[in-house]
């Protein structure tokens, strides 16, 4: 019988075949998988074999330690993380080393940033050799501050990067921390610019935007504006100010001004022949019959000008239920688009994320039963979808028509092919990144790169 090691529920490990001298795992009994943090996870042949190699941040908040990976493959399982995505998640067996004794251990490799640790320890990796005393921490000791700066902090000084801004409402948001994450790590000076804190001189010889407490921004080489819908009008103003100092904006105010106005957007697509489902507009309840009829009759969508993530978006059954949303949302003044309902899409739709004129990413969400919305934010799940040159093609042109250089193009697909149902200038990284493993937010900091042909 094998002498159990006795452990707390968070204790620091190794992985001798992967390279990886130490990592902070969290120990619990309550997950059957282990996971280890990644990114750039690609999949590869090797002697006949099917193999992964990937990247990884073995310490947190250190990402510019990055340990390069390859492990043999043995099999793709679908899991829900505790955020209750269902990703679909390449394993791998490797060598596991813990208080003195090793064993191997099936691993599933998943983008951890937004977690606490970078390594997840479950119970199957833990049966048979392991005993958790809960209440403690660290029983087999932590490695030295020299040590851990031994194996992973360069003594080299990093090279001068780019100063990027990220202008946004909240830094907590997974999206924000990721790309600050990805900044640094691509060895940028990255800075969150909170909007509400920052004001503007508007001067013809010395234009300023200034943060409170009274610093000037005027030496940003770049800004990411991520602009939540009720601060679109200040923050395409201050992103027309950093534009006026010369400072390059990843989004365009003037694509991100125009993306808002889901109308224009609609027209401006149109006019570059991009498909989009039958669509009326109208001022006026007295012409509500006419607006049923023009696309289709019921059931139909009826959608809010100003809504979003699924918010302000009514299915109408029936054409007495369609006559009553619309006189409702009529009575109160609001701008609203009347939308065929593509039935056969039931409940699904694709999310292509298009960085610098090319598909980095797309994903399939669908909606919870009974609900025809598919966005995450009204618990849709997120999974890896492969989308069509078609498809590609039409995001592609969406992102270009709308002048973005960063665009989340959610399309469904119908009996006429695939059709655009809206073009996003702040798309979200969490669902996707969760579903695809891929690293979008790396993607954005180098179309920034390019823009600077920064090496």
């Amino acid at each position: 019988m094998l002498d159990k090691v006795i452990v707390g529920s968070e204790e620091w490990c190794s992985f001798p075949t992967l390279g990886i001298p130490t990592i902070k795992a969290r120990v619990d009994s309550g997950a059957k998988t282990s996971a280890l943090h990644a990114t750039n996870i690609t999949p590869f042949e090797k002697k006949g074999e099917n193999w992964v190699k990937f990247d990884i941040n073995p310490i947190q908040n250190n990402l510019k330690a990055v340990i390069h990976c390859e492990a043999l493959l043995i099999d793709k399982r679908v899991v829900k993380s505790s955020s209750g995505y269902r990703e679909l998640r390449y394993v791998i067996r490797t060598v596991l080393e813990i208080g003195g004794t090793e064993w191997d251990v099936e691993l599933t490799l998943t983008n951890r940033d937004s977690m606490g640790f970078r390594m997840l320890l479950g119970r199957e990796a833990m049966s048979g050799r392991i005993l958790v005393d809960p209440e403690q921490k660290y029983l087999l000791g932590h490695p030295t501050k020299e040590k851990i700066k031994e194996y992973y902090y360069s003594e080299e000084t990093s090279n001068k990067g780019l100063r990027i801004g990220l202008l946004a409402s909240n830094p907590e948001l997974y999206s924000n921390k990721r790309i600050i994450e990805a900044g640094e790590m691509r060895g940028h000076e990255m800075h969150f610019l909170n909007l509400k804190y920052c004001y503007m001189k508007l001067d013809a010889t010395a234009p300023e935007i200034h943060y409170r407490g009274g610093r000037v921004l005027n030496d940003f080489d770049a800004v990411i504006p991520r602009i939540r819908p009720s601060m679109t009008y200040y923050g395409c103003a201050l992103t027309r100010q950093f534009e006026a100092l010369k400072v390059f904006s990843l989004n365009g105010s003037a694509a991100i001004s125009q993306s808002r106005d889901k109308l224009f957007s609609l027209q401006l697509l149109l006019n570059n022949g991009v498909d989009i489902p039958t669509t009326g507009f109208a001022n006026s309840p007295l012409d509500t019959n006419d607006l049923i009829k023009m696309v289709g009759g019921s059931p139909l969508i009826v959608k809010l000008l100003e809504g979003t993530q699924g918010k302000g978006v009514v299915l109408a059954e029936t054409k007495k239920a369609a006559e009553s949303v619309i006189n409702a949302f009529k009575s109160l003044n609001a701008n609203i688009l009347v939308q065929e309902f593509i039935k056969e899409a039931n409940g699904k739709d694709l999310r292509l994320f298009v960085v610098d004129g090319k598909v980095v990413a797309a994903m399939q969400r669908e909606a919870l039963p009974g609900e025809f919305r598919a966005n995450i934010h009204l618990g849709g799940t997120a999974s890896v979808v492969k989308v069509t040159a078609e498809e590609k093609r039409i995001a592609i042109k969406a992102a270009k028509a709308m002048n973005l250089k960063v665009a989340g193009v959610d399309i469904i697909r119908s009996s006429k092919g695939p059709l655009l149902l809206e073009v996003n200038s702040s798309p979200g990284l969490e669902g996707i990144e969760g579903a695809t493993q891929k690293d979008i937010a790396g993607e954005m900091i180098k179309a920034i790169e390019k823009n600077f042909k920064w090496k």
